[in-house]
C-alpha cells in the first residue's frame, strides 16, 4: 500500500468516526450471537441424554421384575384318602372285632384331608365273663403349602408329635415303644397296659407315616368279668396287620386317582393346619359296655 493512499484512509476514518464504531458492534454482535447457540445445542445433549438414562432404568427394572420366580414347593404325593371305614378288610376286622358292629365314621369337615373310623365288640362267654375288643384308625393328610413347606415333611413333623402324645398317655404301665418295619416311610408301636375297675385293658397304637399321611391305629383289648386278659404281643401283631392294611389303602386310593400326584406348583392351603392337626391327635375312643364306654374309650 503507497503512503498516499494510507493517508487516505486515515483521514477517511477520521472524517467518519461512527463508522468506525459500527465495525467494532458489528463484531461483538457476531460474537455474542455464537454464545447462546452453543449453550443452546449444550443443553439439548444433556437433556437427551437425561431420558435415555432414565428410560434404560425402567426397562430394567421391568425386566427384573418379570424374570423373578414365584415362589414354588414340591407337590404332595398323595391328595385323597380313603373310605376310613374300608381300609381294614373284612377278615382282618373278623379277627380283631369278633362279633363287632360295622364301622362307625367320625365326623369331620373335610374327609379329603382328615378322617377315621371305630370297630368294638364284646365277645360275651356268660358265667366265664367276656372279652371286649376296641380298634380305631385315623389318617390325617397334609398338603404341600409354599409357607408351612412341603407335605411329606409337614406329615413326618406330626408323625413325631402324635408319636410322643401316644407315650405320654396317663396311666399308662409297662409302656414300651418299638420300630415298625415294612408300614409306610416310618412306623412305630407304642403298647401299655391300663389298670381299670373292669380289668387290665392291653393298648396297643401303631403310629406311622406314608409320604404326606399319617395313619394312627387304636387297638385295645381286656377280659372282663372273670375273663383271661388278653395276649399282648398277640394284640400287637393283630394291631401292626390292620396298619399295613390301612397304608395300602391310602396308597391305592391315589394310584386309582391316576398317581394321586397333586399339581406341580400348589397354592397355599389350610389342609393338615395346626387346628385339624390337634383335633385328630385325639383318637375316637370306645369303651367294653354301655356303662363303662366313656371311662374306658377316654384313657385308651
Amino acid at each position: 500500500m503507497s503512503e498516499g493512499t494510507m493517508q487516505l484512509r486515515a483521514q477517511r476514518d477520521q472524517r467518519d468516526p461512527h463508522a468506525k464504531r459500527a465495525k467494532r458492534l458489528t463484531r461483538v454482535l457476531v460474537g455474542a450471537a455464537a454464545v447462546p447457540v452453543m449453550l443452546v445445542a449444550a443443553g439439548c445433549s444433556s437433556d437427551s441424554g437425561s431420558d435415555d438414562g432414565k428410560d434404560k432404568t425402567a426397562e430394567e427394572s421391568a425386566a427384573s421384575k418379570s424374570a423373578s420366580p414365584s415362589p414354588t414347593v414340591r407337590a404332595a404325593a398323595f391328595r385323597k384318602l380313603p373310605e376310613p371305614c374300608s381300609v381294614v378288610t373284612e377278615k382282618t376286622l373278623e379277627d380283631l372285632v369278633p362279633k363287632g358292629d360295622s364301622g362307625k365314621e367320625g365326623t369331620s369337615n373335610d374327609t379329603a384331608s382328615r378322617a377315621s373310623c371305630s370297630w368294638d365288640s364284646l365277645d360275651d362267654n356268660g358265667v366265664k365273663g367276656s372279652q371286649f375288643r376296641w380298634l380305631s384308625v385315623s389318617m390325617l393328610r397334609f398338603e404341600s403349602d409354599v409357607t408351612r413347606g412341603e407335605g411329606d415333611k409337614l406329615a413326618h413333623d406330626y408323625y413325631q408329635k402324635q408319636l410322643k402324645d401316644v407315650q405320654s398317655a396317663e396311666g399308662a404301665k409297662k409302656l414300651k415303644t418299638t420300630p415298625v418295619s415294612g408300614t409306610g416311610d416310618e412306623a412305630s408301636l407304642v403298647r401299655y397296659d391300663l389298670k381299670k375297675k373292669e380289668g387290665t385293658f392291653k393298648q396297643q397304637t401303631v403310629v406311622t407315616r406314608v409320604e404326606n399321611v399319617v395313619v394312627t391305629i387304636d387297638f385295645n383289648g381286656a377280659g372282663l368279668a372273670g375273663d383271661k386278659t388278653p395276649d399282648a404281643d398277640d394284640l400287637a401283631k393283630d394291631a401292626q396287620k390292620a396298619a399295613k392294611e390301612a397304608v395300602a389303602a391310602v396308597t391305592k386310593a391315589n394310584a386309582a386317582a391316576g398317581g394321586g400326584k397333586s399339581s406341580a406348583t400348589p397354592s397355599p392351603s389350610t389342609s393338615g393346619s395346626k387346628s385339624s392337626t390337634e383335633e385328630s391327635s385325639k383318637s375316637p375312643s370306645k369303651s367294653p359296655s354301655k356303662s363303662s364306654s366313656k371311662a374306658s374309650a377316654k384313657d385308651s
